[in-house]
């Protein structure tokens, strides 16, 4: 199936990634801005980020309850509350107001991750065919998008909370009244639900962890990079983002076609390599074109990590554990956005970015062993 029949299908969802990944990918290039007008160093800036962490968290646990109580409406309402959180941040110059306006930001944000990635394993399930690489491929999409714009406004002179209102309002008016879905319920067997499916959760979760936790830390630091380690201006910093998010969206889409002839877990293996060796590349760059090469690198293998994660224990639960089992393996995976900000942070201030961004390399390296585990367990077949 190619690309483009995987988008068709699952097109309500990938509407919802690419709004997330709109706002983030302006987010990204606009931190050495944000950083600036807060006054604070390194190691308090990646302590402040963790306000989107406490707020995609604490969305995890809730998510499913959402989900159900919403119903076709969850898309397009959570996407709406997402886009109207964001102009929270960008009018914060206080540290404290910006901590907490990025708690409301991850709590929107993760509310809307978990049902869209639910729809989408749906989906997978009813038409027996892969199709989360495509959705997140649609996320790096709009990432790039968001990072170019960003980039473009930052040479202007546009202040973050101008570019931030013009993402807002065309996810508002354009992208958010076309997601509504109605989801799939599958009822609990008459013989209750069984057992839980611990095991296959924690194992996919630590695959996921691994990706989002290393791409969370090159989205926010890349930028950084680039101007502050090799001398680039604004907006050769914010192609270091766009660049991840560029080269991520050819991973995802190029992995949509893979997953329909290798394993998922061979196809991690391979892509964990990958982005630890280009973490490495931008770690150690000597100018910023290098540095873009390994950007590029590290997206083309992380892009698929994450999805594949998330497919994988969409396929090894019950369907009634379904929405539950990617909830708690968001969880982990999300949790990554606790670690990240703080180690990048810490390791930066410490030793430098070069060596922030190598303990990045090591850090997605560790998905290899975990897809080694998950590659002895079985996949259910469901429907």
């Amino acid at each position: 199936m190619s690309v483009v029949a995987a988008v068709r299908l699952s097109i309500r969802p990938s509407l919802a990634f690419v709004s997330l990944g709109l706002f983030w990918g302006c987010f990204a290039a606009y931190v050495p801005v944000i950083k600036a007008g807060l006054g604070v160093e390194d190691g308090t800036f990646g302590l402040l980020l963790l306000g989107s962490a406490v707020g995609l968290v604490s969305a995890m646990w809730i998510a499913p309850w959402t989900d159900r109580m919403l119903g076709a409406r969850a898309m397009p309402l959570l996407a709406v509350a997402f886009a109207l959180a964001w102009s929270l941040p960008a009018l914060m110059g206080v540290p404290a107001f910006f901590f907490l306006s990025l708690i409301a930001v991850g709590l929107c944000s993760g509310l809307l991750d978990v049902t869209m990635n639910s729809r989408v394993s749906e989906l997978e399930a009813q038409l027996g065919r892969p199709l989360m690489n495509a959705a997140h491929g649609m996320f790096s999409v709009g990432y790039t998008v968001g990072a170019v714009y960003a980039g473009v406004m930052r040479e202007l002179g546009a202040a973050p909370s101008l570019a931030i209102a013009g993402v807002s309002l065309f996810v508002i008016l354009a992208l958010a009244p076309r997601m509504r879905m109605e989801p799939h319920v599958v009822p609990h067997p008459e013989g209750g639900r069984g057992r839980y499916p611990l095991v296959p959760i924690l194992l996919c979760g630590g695959v996921v962890l691994s990706a989002f936790m290393t791409e969370a830390a090159t989205e926010s630091w890349s930028a950084l990079h680039i101007e502050r380690t090799l001398g680039g201006r604004a907006a050769e910093g914010a192609l270091g983002p766009a660049m991840l998010g560029l080269t991520m969206s050819f991973g995802r889409f190029g992995g949509q076609a893979v997953a329909e002839k290798l394993r998922e877990v061979q196809v991690v293996v391979m892509a964990s390599a990958l982005a630890a060796a280009g973490a490495l590349v931008a770690a150690w760059a000597p100018a910023p074109l290098v540095a873009y090469l390994g950007f590029g690198m590290f997206g083309l293998g992380v892009s698929v990590i994450g999805p594949m994660g998330l497919a994988l224990v969409g396929k090894m639960v019950a369907p009634h554990f379904r929405t539950e089992a990617i909830s708690r393996a968001a969880v982990m995976g999300f949790s990554g956005f606790f670690f990240a900000p703080v180690l990048m942070g810490l390791v930066s201030q410490g030793f430098g970015l070069r060596w922030a961004f190598t303990v990045v390399a090591v850090l997605v390296a560790m998905a290899v062993p975990l897809s080694l585990v998950l590659s002895r367990r079985p996949v259910m077949a469901v429907v």
